[in-house]
């Protein structure tokens, strides 16, 4: 999907700033056919000139969730704004629940770079002066890879939380496992259909993400499964010029390798944290600890 296509937002920012403390409104753009959706938080007093975090939620997830819309309220008493977006997962208006397995899966990892891109020039259309990207988890690699590969003079900094790792080998292991039946075979099949330019061909598979017996397009097989090393985020890290943080918890076991994959990776523009204690989620206490470290990288009081 062309990323020229035009933005449209169908609340006016301006109205809604005219207000004093705010709830969080929901706010979309138009992106091709589709139409996505966030939700707009401004802290009390301020305005998109102030600046707004753009926080991308991780994978067939949601952005109410636990943990963004946790950290979306604690930043926005910290006197932060907020944009907590809905991957649309090439679904039109896509409600903010958890992916239905179901559907036939039209999406690809990378598409989320896409939308991030739409709500970029989205914010600077409403008059924000500057924006900090902000991921958790597959989310955390989607904004990295965003920074990476398309970047703005409007982003100041970037965020990830717990971001995704990615090994080919791996991946495939642990695909077999769970679905009894070798990757590279579905894989050869999706890449066959996909040379023969049948990309939007449905394969029947055991298994789609954390998906059981689900139906998705050979393009869409191919977007999560290829071997790309931009899935694993500290590849990314070099190519990215502005502050980074990233924040992992200590007793996160989703991304257990993550720690190991940083020590390689050396730059002055790269703050790592830990939260001691927590899981992948950051739950309860954790949250504060969270926003905290998050709030003091922004730094923008």
């Amino acid at each position: 999907m062309s990323l020229l296509t035009r933005f449209t937002g169908t609340v006016a920012f301006s109205l809604l700033a005219a207000f004093g403390t705010l709830h969080a409104e929901e706010v979309t753009v138009k992106q091709g056919d589709l139409t996505l959706r966030g939700e707009l938080t401004l802290a009390e007093g301020k305005t998109a000139k102030d600046g707004v975090i753009l926080m991308q939620h991780g994978t067939l997830a949601h952005n109410k969730m636990e943990i963004m819309q946790s950290l979306s309220e604690l930043l926005k008493e910290k006197g932060y704004n907020t944009l907590n977006v809905n991957l649309s997962y090439a679904v039109d208006k896509r409600p903010s629940e958890m992916l239905d397995c179901t559907i036939e899966h039209k999406h690809k990892h990378e598409d989320a770079v896409a939308e991030l891109d739409t709500w970029m020039n989205w914010l600077k259309e409403q008059g924000a002066s500057k924006v900090t990207i902000l991921g958790h988890s597959r989310g955390g690699n989607q904004v990295t890879w965003y920074a990476a590969e398309k970047d703005s003079a409007l982003l100041e900094k970037v965020v990830a939380i717990a971001p995704a790792t990615w090994d080919a080998a791996n991946s495939a292991k642990e695909y077999e496992e769970r679905n009894k039946k070798p990757l590279a075979d579905i894989m050869a099949e999706a890449q066959k259909l996909v040379d023969a330019g049948k990309g939007d061909t449905v394969m029947e598979l055991p298994g789609f993400v954390y998906c059981e017996k689900a139906k998705a397009t050979a393009a869409a097989v191919l977007g999560y499964y290829k071997d790309d090393e931009r899935k694993n985020t500290p590849t990314l890290l070099p190519k990215i010029k502005k502050p980074m943080l990233i924040v992992m918890g200590s007793a996160d076991e989703v991304v257990a390798d993550l720690p190991a994959k940083l020590e390689s990776v050396k730059q002055d523009n790269l703050t790592v944290e830990t939260v001691d204690g927590a899981d992948h989620f950051f739950m309860d206490l954790y949250a504060d600890e969270l926003a905290d470290k998050v709030a003091t990288f922004v730094d923008w009081k």
